[in-house]
């Protein structure tokens, strides 16, 4: 990485220059060994950084990260030094982003950093509840087993979305077919049959003119139409991009028909999942909290995870901060109460995660379910409508002729 510099020389003159050094801690010392007070330090961004665009495309699946720690764990527990395993792991890692994050967590190891630390320059592959969790299993001296425990952690939210993603492919691939049905019935179909009746001057019957109708206004205004959706789409887009437009639509997200239950369930089963391995390994609920709010994705879940943190830090527990807010749902707040008195709060929320999941599985397998007959009987309703309408126009010209 490129350094940007302003220092004072020995003899008090004021310079300014750029280094390269694989960290800032790196860049100062190599300084302070050329015998330069550091004024300021900044790391060179530049506007188009082309690792960081192929980094973007290059991206670390959660199959690989799984791979990584299983692999990880398998070699601290065989007694090999973090170094050296992370070495042999560099040569088998395929994935180049990866293998470069390796490389960098080696060269911050060999400078005296600690495995967690040098992990958590990297959250593109190492969220914070990984390095967090490696961090408490550095000093409880199981980091092998922190290590299966997150590869297990990260394999089961890949299995949950993967099947969130199937369950909703067949219902996104019939809507696309939707459209371009209609598109092509509107855009190349119906012109031709409207010029058709009007160059032969028969009266038609009401579905025809209906049909000949929309056809027209859709030549006319379809392009404005198409523009407008277009416009509104950005405009929502960017309007979500803001902190009040976030925190809207993730609110309407956790209270929309069908979908909003489904969406609740995912966040607190996450959140569960978060609270009990970090409690397992030996975390602070107030650190977990603080975890668990910044893994959560929707704005309302973070709000309300920040509320129970404060009230937690002031002494009132965990369940008891949940209870007073909406979003948390009695099965996560009495079973987080029975984790507190018995200390068993992993085991407790481990169970809930696994419910909801369950829940959240079904409820989508039934979304589904009455999204796809509904969609089949809306097409098969436009597809019918289009064809008695163009038979009764055909009929009405034959008895005219």
């Amino acid at each position: 990485m490129k350094y940007a510099y302003v220092a004072y020389t020995k003899n008090k003159k004021l310079v300014k220059g750029q280094l390269e050094a694989n960290s800032e801690e790196a860049a100062s010392s190599l300084l302070g060994y050329g015998g330069y007070q550091v004024l300021s330090l900044k790391e060179v961004v530049p506007f188009f950084d082309r690792n960081q665009m192929f980094a973007r495309f290059n991206r670390i699946k959660p199959s690989e990260m799984v791979m990584f720690s299983r692999q990880l764990a398998l070699l601290l527990e065989s007694g090999t030094d973090i170094v050296t395993s992370l070495e042999l792991l560099q040569d088998q890692v395929t994935n180049s982003s990866l293998k470069k994050i390796i490389a960098q967590v080696i060269s911050d190891i060999r400078g005296g950093s600690s495995l967690s630390a040098a992990m958590s320059k990297h959250p593109r592959a190492f969220s914070q509840l990984y390095y967090r969790a490696m961090a408490a299993g550095e000093q409880g001296g199981n980091p092998d087993v922190v290590l299966r425990q997150m590869a297990d952690h990260i394999e089961r939210e890949t299995i949950t979305e993967k099947k969130i993603r199937g369950a909703m492919m067949y219902p996104l691939v019939v809507l696309i077919t939707a459209i371009a049905v209609v598109s092509l019935l509107v855009a190349f179909v119906l012109p031709n049959f409207s010029d058709l009746y009007r160059a032969m001057g028969s009266d038609l019957p009401l579905l025809p003119r209906m049909l000949i109708a929309f056809s027209d206004w859709s030549q006319k205004y379809g392009l404005y139409v198409l523009i407008g959706i277009i416009v509104a789409f950005g405009g929502i887009t960017v309007y979500i991009r803001t902190a009040q437009g976030k925190y809207r639509w993730d609110r309407f997200m956790l209270h929309a028909p069908v979908i909003g239950r489904i969406n609740l369930l995912n966040q607190l089963s996450r959140c569960c999942r978060t609270i009990s391995l970090l409690f397992r390994v030996g975390i602070p609920l107030p650190e977990i909290i603080g975890v668990a709010v910044y893994s959560a994705t929707n704005k309302v879940v973070a709000e309300a995870l920040t509320g129970v943190q404060g009230e937690l830090l002031r002494g009132e527990g965990l369940s008891r901060p949940m209870a007073k807010r909406k979003v948390f749902l009695p099965l996560m707040v009495q079973m987080t109460s029975v984790g507190e008195e018995t200390g068993n709060l992993d085991k407790t929320l481990a169970t809930v995660a696994d419910s909801y999941e369950t829940e959240s599985a079904d409820r989508t397998s039934a979304a589904v379910g009455m999204i796809q007959p509904v969609m089949t009987i809306i097409i098969g309703l436009i597809v019918a409508f289009v064809a008695i309408a163009l038979i009764t126009a055909m009929y009405s010209i034959y008895d005219q002729f």
